[in-house]
């Protein structure tokens, strides 16, 4: 990998190697695959999504999904959750007992087990609770707060813009956003002109994520959005990536 050619990323007070980040996935991304990743040498890696409820009643299963002993840094943590509550309560639990680097928030789970509750891309509807969210998990955290989102809900409510600001005003230092509406899931084509637009509303770093799936994908969606890096190459990352 030539060195003079990756882009290096400030997320608050933690600088990325590159701009190249493994995406969070359920049930995959656990502490071993999070390790045979790294030596694709990805700028990040983050958890599985992991329940702010669940911690809140203090779950020993749930605490497991925490553990990264030994692993290469920096590394985020990503929380769900609606209840602002147990939100802030466990940016703070985990900032207490656990050697992470940032806390990411996941607003753009379209899982109907998710979003039944309230929870992950269902959030994308009420933009004062975007902010509320963030904001809480902002206060109680002594690491940076990223947000992930999706484009909107369904083609009638497109949210991304105004939930980015708001998740800028509420003190995130970085915000992901998935080009499809929860209600595309994962079909068709990931619209990569609303992560333009949504970078070209706030001041922090925008991360580009839908559709990455090789390194030239990855290349073209930072010259088309502006963004300033990509997340889902997942097991893709190659270390003769040249952007």
């Amino acid at each position: 990998m030539n060195d003079k050619k990756i882009a290096k990323l400030q997320i608050g007070n933690v600088e990325l190697e590159n701009n190249i980040i493994l995406g969070p996935m359920a049930g995959l991304t656990d502490r071993a695959f999070r390790i045979i990743c790294e030596k694709f040498n990805p700028g990040l890696v983050v958890t599985e999504m992991i329940s702010s409820r669940a911690l809140f009643y203090g779950d020993e299963k749930t605490k497991k999904l925490l553990d990264t002993t030994g692993e290469k840094r920096p590394i985020a943590v990503q929380i769900f959750g609606s209840d602002t509550d147990s939100m802030a309560y466990s940016a703070k639990f985990i900032c207490d007992n656990y050697d992470i680097d940032i806390i990411d928030i996941n607003m753009g789970c379209p899982a109907p087990k998710i979003v039944k509750n309230g929870d992950g891309s269902k959030l994308l509807l009420d933009t004062n609770k975007v902010y509320d969210i963030t904001k809480s998990v902002s206060k109680n955290s002594r690491v940076p707060v990223t947000v992930k989102i999706r484009k909107g809900w369904d083609s009638e409510h497109i949210t991304a813009v105004e939930n980015a600001k708001a998740i800028e005003q509420a003190g995130a230092s970085a915000i992901t956003v998935h080009g499809r509406t929860r209600a595309e899931f994962y079909s068709g084509v990931a619209d990569w002109d609303i992560i333009k637009k949504v970078k070209e509303n706030v001041n922090i770093p925008v991360i580009g994520n839908g559709d990455i799936k090789t390194v030239y994908d990855a290349k073209k969606i930072i010259e088309q959005t502006g963004c300033d890096r990509n997340n889902g190459l997942k097991s893709k990352l190659r270390k003769s990536l040249d952007i």
